[in-house]
């Protein structure tokens, strides 16, 4: 009776958890901004950090569920149909479940170390093919933006861009690195802290 009351409160904590992690994203999503070395296109945001975290402190599955909660909600407001959000929502899934997934298996420091490499990885990898093939097909086909535009546009910054294989290679990519990085570097250093706090 004692084991499945501590069960019970588990979950619930759990549950409780999670929602607020979801609520603290979906206000990180909305507090985004620019990078004068990236793309304009391209807005960093903290919206990763809460997915991450469950993903570390509950496992992969919970961090994917923060992720597609954040767009999910987000989607109700947004302008792109849902296609920003799908894109994303990837990228986020990528990065918490691959690092969530990893760091399952081994929880250490080494570990947790390991886990947001790959997961970062992950994120660039989805990140490339998310954007080449759902958001810049957005861009042009529905937003009416040329891919000549597009391509100008990036090439202001990195000259070396010709193509839109180049705006995803050497524009995306970078940045979805970077932001991985960044992420996980605030993940490494608030997860003890926030683990004591949830326990």
């Amino acid at each position: 009776m004692e084991k499945s009351a501590r069960r019970r409160i588990g979950l619930i904590r759990q549950i409780t958890t999670l929602a607020l992690f979801s609520a603290i994203s979906t206000v990180l999503m909305y507090l985004e901004f620019g990078i004068p070395i990236f793309p304009p296109f391209l807005r960093f945001d903290f919206s990763d950090l809460p997915a991450l975290l469950a993903a570390f402190l509950f496992g992969p599955l919970q961090g994917i569920a923060v992720a597609l909660v954040k767009n999910a909600i987000h989607m109700l407001v947004s302008w792109s149909g849902g296609v920003g959000e799908l894109a994303n929502f990837i990228v986020s899934a990528s990065l918490a479940g691959v690092a969530g997934w990893v760091y399952s298996f081994r929880r250490t420091r080494g570990g947790a170390l390991l886990g947001m490499a790959f997961g970062t990885l992950a994120m660039a990898v989805a990140g490339a093919l998310a954007n080449y093939f759902i958001t810049l097909p957005f861009y042009v086909n529905v937003i009416q933006m040329s891919m000549d535009d597009i391509v100008a546009m990036c090439a202001q910054l990195i000259p070396a861009i010709k193509t839109k294989l180049d705006v995803v290679l050497l524009g995306i990519t970078p940045f979805n690195l970077f932001k991985g990085i960044v992420v996980s570097a605030l993940t490494f250093v608030l997860y003890k802290r926030i683990g004591r706090l949830v326990r």
